[in-house]
């Protein structure tokens, strides 16, 4: 499980999909209900309102700022010929980097600055405007920064950088966790060394490529077609706290058949008419995160996985609304994963621990809030 570094209720069940009943739903169909959401079946609630919404904004980290360019990262003639200009972000061991908060910006150094060329452990992330950007993982030191820079974790500052500090953070933070993981080759168990610029890893036995993996999850809002969603809560998190729910794709499965799989299991709804809204790099530590909604009809009685899901509810419109005025939960700036308790010190911070836990959700760095905030503005 993941809960500490993902906004959303996680199922992670190596099982196969579970039986579960027919669902039914207050929604008039124009066409026929379907999982794969094609845009010639309408969909309208009972009240008349189309049921389909789309994302308020572009998630974070999904943007196109940086340019990834496979020819450059296999010629290392180019790459010596760029590095004089290039800039180089640092992680720390701890997965933490470099900001400068008064400007939300990532701080990054001269290539020029760590050696004469790219040196072998560096690994390549992309261009922008004719500039190369690299990530090295090290001390804090090889940064060459300031008192004016903090180092943090990308849950923090990840909804704050604009579009291409956001596509660096993404892209280092998924290299660097892929590298840490991928040392030892899985066939033959031979170590391996990074090529390509950091893109590949070679095996010394027999030389066979590795590259980079990205686990994709789908993570879904369901809706009645009027004015409630189903949200739950982990059982590792504190009370109050509430996401959207989500799980990771199997082998063999298609997204949509995922949803419905994912939706049954830990709650015990059957859902339809599943409809694609975004994805978002999730690098924590190497995540695809595919947004969908769905209908399901709140009459289902809700069954939950309970080695999972703590508590589930459906919830107004207006009582979200007044959560997404009320602020964020947000992941402590310095450290690297979250546990409980630094979750529920967080949460107890500005509240009246002897009153009911205020309605928290998810972040801005995420999806969740997005899909969230998007349905809410929908109605």
């Amino acid at each position: 499980m993941r809960p500490a570094t993902v906004p959303c209720v996680w199922s992670e069940r190596e099982n196969g999909a579970v039986s579960h009943p027919e669902p039914t739903h207050p929604a008039s169909v124009h066409g026929e209900p379907s999982v794969h959401g094609e845009p010639s079946a309408r969909v309208e609630s009972a009240h008349g309102r189309p049921t389909h919404f789309e994302l308020v904004r572009t998630p974070t980290f999904a943007g196109t700022a940086l340019e990834r360019d496979e020819h450059l990262r296999r010629d290392s003639d180019r790459q010596k010929e760029g590095w004089g200009s290039a800039r180089v972000l640092v992680v720390d061991q701890d997965g933490l980097l470099p900001v400068t908060r008064s400007e939300s910006r990532l701080w990054t150094r001269a290539g020029a600055e760590f050696a004469g060329s790219p040196p072998p452990e560096a690994m390549l992330l992309g261009e922008a405007d004719g500039t190369a950007y690299w990530v090295l993982r090290g001390a804090q030191s090889l940064a060459g920064a300031g008192s004016e820079v903090e180092w943090l974790n990308g849950h923090v500052v990840g909804g704050e950088v604009g579009s291409l500090d956001g596509a660096l953070l993404a892209t280092a933070v998924g290299l660097v966790n892929w590298h840490d993981r991928a040392r030892f080759c899985t066939r033959d168990g031979s170590p391996t060394m990074p090529v390509n610029a950091g893109w590949a890893r070679a095996c010394e036995a027999a030389g066979h490529e590795e590259y980079p993996r990205t686990d994709p999850a789908v993570i879904v809002l369901v809706h009645d077609g009027g004015d409630r969603a189903l949200l739950g809560r982990h059982r590792a998190w504190p009370p109050g706290r509430f996401s959207v729910l989500a799980g990771f794709v199997e082998a063999g499965e298609s997204l949509e058949a995922c949803v419905v799989r994912e939706i049954a299991e830990e709650v015990g709804v059957g859902v339809t008419d599943v409809r694609y809204l975004g994805s978002q790099a999730w690098p924590f530590p190497r995540s695809l995160m595919i947004g969908f909604h769905a209908l399901a009809d709140p009459g289902q009685p809700l069954r939950l996985d309970e080695t999972e899901i703590s508590e589930a509810r459906w919830m107004h419109r207006d009582e979200l609304r007044e959560a997404l005025a009320r602020g964020e939960w947000r992941a402590a700036p310095r450290i690297r994963s979250l546990t409980r308790a630094t979750m529920a010190a967080d949460v107890r911070a500005d509240a009246d621990v002897d009153a009911a836990p205020p309605l928290l959700l998810p972040g801005r760095v995420s999806i969740a809030r997005n899909m969230i905030e998007s349905w809410v503005a929908a109605g």
